[in-house]
């Protein structure tokens, strides 16, 4: 085996490997395949459904890949088959989406096995979701259900329109969740001890390495765990400064809207062409 510095790359995608449309650029395209061919594993974590980064994936040619989407509660593998999940309780998910808000600054949301659900109609987020075409039912929670919940989530359009509702989410199933930003404005809550950092070492755990043979790549909250378990972490310059004050001794990259996990991997792997 070449003498490569890691055996797998594991990054984020929104604020990250993807550029500032929330697509995955050529360049970044270019440069995954080949890293693929040096037999370097490519890991997507990200808080968003495994369908959605089927579509990324299926742009870049690569063999042995591995999906941990909606923050660690899913892992598949390149064609999409279920490694791993642990669910919210069903009678939990269905509490925390039905917990009080302001319906004027906040929206809730729910991944599900059945789909992506949401309290209202918001055409914006379409913008996140050019790819896949991936895209929410308008339900009301209070007549819905909670099987299959991989996450539960609150969109405000303001990171001050999170402050109670994450206060009053913590006081009430802190201990029975995991509670975190994806972004300033989007407040996630999974399952206890699901983070991006435990499935990582859960998917690694048939592997003949570990995290530390790895390389990590964020710029959000969802982030720290998985940041902080690999051999290497790096944090995006547009990264959320909560995440810089976590993580203040790890290495801060450029843009994602200069594809600079690309030029970064290239850096480090010798891809020069």
């Amino acid at each position: 085996m070449q003498n490569l510095p890691f055996r797998a790359i594991v990054s984020d995608l929104d604020g990250t490997l993807l550029n500032a449309n929330h697509v995955i650029g050529e360049f970044t395209i270019d440069t995954l395949a080949k890293l693929a061919q040096k037999n370097v594993d490519i890991i997507l974590a990200t808080g968003r459904n495994h369908t959605d980064v089927m579509s990324i994936l299926d742009k870049i040619n690569v063999k042995n890949a591995a999906m941990i989407t909606s923050n660690g509660a899913r892992i598949h593998d390149l064609q999409g088959s279920l490694l791993y999940s642990n669910n919210l309780e069903e009678k939990l998910a269905f509490e925390i989406m039905n917990m009080p808000f302001d319906a004027t600054r906040v929206c809730v949301n729910s991944y599900q096995d059945e789909g992506w659900f949401i309290n209202i109609d918001i055409p914006a987020l379409r913008k996140y979701h050019q790819d896949s075409g991936f895209m929410y039912d308008v339900v009301d929670f209070r007549h819905h259900h909670g099987r299959g919940t991989e996450k539960v989530f609150f969109i405000g359009k303001t990171a001050e329109d999170l402050i109670e509702l994450e206060q009053a989410l913590k006081t009430r199933f802190g201990e029975q969740t995991a509670i975190t930003f994806s972004t300033p404005n989007c407040l996630e809550v999974m399952n206890k001890n699901v983070s991006k950092g435990t499935a990582l070492t859960h998917l690694l755990a048939s592997r003949d390495y570990t995290p530390q043979d790895c390389i990590a790549f964020g710029d959000g909250m969802n982030d720290v765990e998985m940041l902080q378990e690999v051999g290497k972490g790096c944090v995006m310059f547009n990264a959320d400064p909560r995440l810089k004050q976590a993580c203040p001794t790890l290495e801060q990259i450029g843009l994602n809207k200069d594809e600079a996990v690309a030029s970064y991997i290239r850096a480090i792997f010798g891809i020069y062409q």
